[in-house]
C-alpha cells in the first residue's frame, strides 16, 4: 500500500484494538499518535545500542516521558550532491577564483553554497538565455528550510523542546531570508520554484540543470546510468550555517502493537532487525541505521554517500521535528504554504513567520 494508507491502515486497527499486526514499521511523525498502542521497548535500549545510533534517532525513538517505543531501522538526510566536472574543471576554477577571491571548492558553509551557486547560473551556450543553474529552491516542500533553521543554532523548529512556538525566532528567519534569497535575491534556481518539489528537483540534476543539489541522500544509488550527470556526481555533507552541519532526519521505526498477538515474538524480531541491520544497505533503498554499518561500509564502492550521511546525521546540530500529533497538518497548512509564499518572493520573512506563529497558534486555540 502507498505511504497513506499505511498510516490509515495501522490506525484503524491499532484504535479499534484488531490486532492485526505484530510489528508496523513507520515514519518518525507517526510516533505521537501511536504513542500509547504500542509496547515500551526500553530493555532493548542498552548502552550499547543506544552508543551505536545517531543522537537524533535514539531521542525520536522515545514517548513524551522518556520511554522508548520505536527501534530505528533506517534513516535518511540531505547532503550535498555537486557536478565534480564543473567544480573540478580548470577554466572554471580559475574563474571562480579571480571573481570571488578564493578557490573553488565543495560548498561547506551557507556564503561558499551561495556563490557557488551563482557562479555556475550561466548562459552556456550563448544563447542570451540562461541554461544551468546553480542550486534549487524547492518552494513545495518545507524540510530544507528546516534543515537551515537548525543550522543556524535555532533550539528546534518550529517549536522548542518545552513545546514553545519559535517559529518567528531570529534563526528561522535567518534560514528562510538565505533559502528564499537565493531565488528572490540572486536568482539562481531554475524557474517556477512554486511547484519546485522533490522529484522536480532531483530529475532537474540528473538532466544537467544545476551545479548543486540539496537532496535525500539515498538518492546517490538512483541516479540513472543515461542521466547527464552519471559519472560526474559527488557528494558531501549538508553545509553549516553558524550552529555548523544540520540535517532533518528521515528516519523509520519498528514499533510493537499492544493488540498484537505475539508481543514478546515481535519484540524479538524487532532485536533481530537491529542486529542485523547491515541487512538494509541491500534493500531497495540502500539505507542504515546503525553508526557502525555505516562505518563499516563508507568506503565500498557505490556507497560513497555513506559518509557524508553519517557526518549529517550524528551533526549536533542535527535533530528531528517536533514529536507532536498535530505535525502533518501544520506542515501542510502553514509551513509549505509559508516556504511558497517567501521563496516566490511574494511577502517577506518576518511577516509570514509572524503570519505563521498566528496560524499555528490558532490551529491549537
Amino acid at each position: 500500500v502507498g505511504y497513506a494508507d499505511v498510516f490509515q491502515k495501522l490506525q484503524a486497527d491499532l484504535a479499534t484494538g484488531g490486532g492485526a499486526y505484530d510489528v508496523a514499521t513507520i515514519d518518525v511523525i507517526w510516533l505521537p499518535t501511536f504513542g500509547d498502542f504500542v509496547e515500551p521497548l526500553d530493555d532493548l535500549f542498552t548502552d550499547e545500542v543506544i552508543a551505536d545510533l545517531p543522537a537524533a534517532l535514539v531521542a525520536d525513538g522515545q514517548n513524551a516521558d522518556g520511554t522508548y517505543i520505536g527501534m530505528p531501522t533506517w534513516a535518511n538526510t540531505e547532503i550535498l550532491f555537486y557536478r565534480t566536472d564543473l567544480l573540478g574543471d580548470p577554466e572554471h576554477q580559475a574563474a571562480f577564483e579571480t571573481e570571488y577571491g578564493y578557490p573553488l571548492a565543495v560548498p561547506t558553509d551557507w556564503q561558499t553554497f551561495r556563490d557557488v551557486a551563482n557562479y555556475f547560473t550561466q548562459d552556456t551556450d550563448g544563447d542570451g538565455n540562461t541554461d544551468l543553474y546553480g542550486a534549487y529552491v524547492k518552494g513545495a516542500v518545507e524540510t530544507e528550510w528546516l534543515a537551515h533553521v537548525l543550522q543556524a543554532g535555532s533550539p528546534g523548529v518550529v517549536f522548542d523542546a518545552d513545546g514553545n512556538i519559535i517559529i518567528d525566532n531570529a534563526q528561522h528567519q535567518a534560514a528562510l531570508e538565505f533559502y528564499a534569497g537565493l531565488n528572490c535575491e540572486d536568482g539562481v534556481s531554475p524557474p517556477g520554484v512554486a511547484s519546485i518539489g522533490w522529484d522536480e528537483a532531483q530529475n532537474g540534476f540528473y538532466s544537467g540543470q544545476s551545479a548543486l543539489l540539496r537532496f535525500w541522500g539515498h538518492a546517490w544509488g538512483f541516479i540513472p546510468e543515461d542521466a547527464v550527470v552519471a559519472g560526474n556526481v559527488g557528494v558531501a555533507p549538508m553545509i553549516a550555517g553558524e550552529a555548523g552541519v544540520a540535517g532533518i532526519p528521515g528516519p523509520w521505526y519498528n514499533v510493537v502493537p499492544s493488540s498484537g498477538k505475539n508481543v514478546e515474538l515481535a519484540k524479538q524480531f524487532v532485536q533481530f532487525a537491529y542486529d542485523n541491520n547491515e541487512l538494509g544497505i541491500d534493500a531497495p533503498l540502500g539505507l542504515a541505521a546503525r553508526t557502525s554499518v555505516y562505518e563499516e561500509n563508507a568506503g565500498e564502492p557505490g556507497r560513497e554517500n555513506f559518509e557524508p550521511l553519517l557526518a549529517t546525521l550524528a551533526a549536533d546540530a542535527t535533530q528531528g521535528r517536533p514529536l507532536v500529533e498535530d505535525w502533518q497538518q501544520i506542515t501542510d497548512e502553514v509551513l509549505i504554504p509559508l516556504v511558497n509564499r517567501v521563496a516566490t518572493c511574494e511577502v517577506d520573512a518576518a511577516t509570514a513567520l509572524a503570519d505563521a506563529r498566528d496560524q499555528i497558534e490558532a490551529m491549537r486555540s
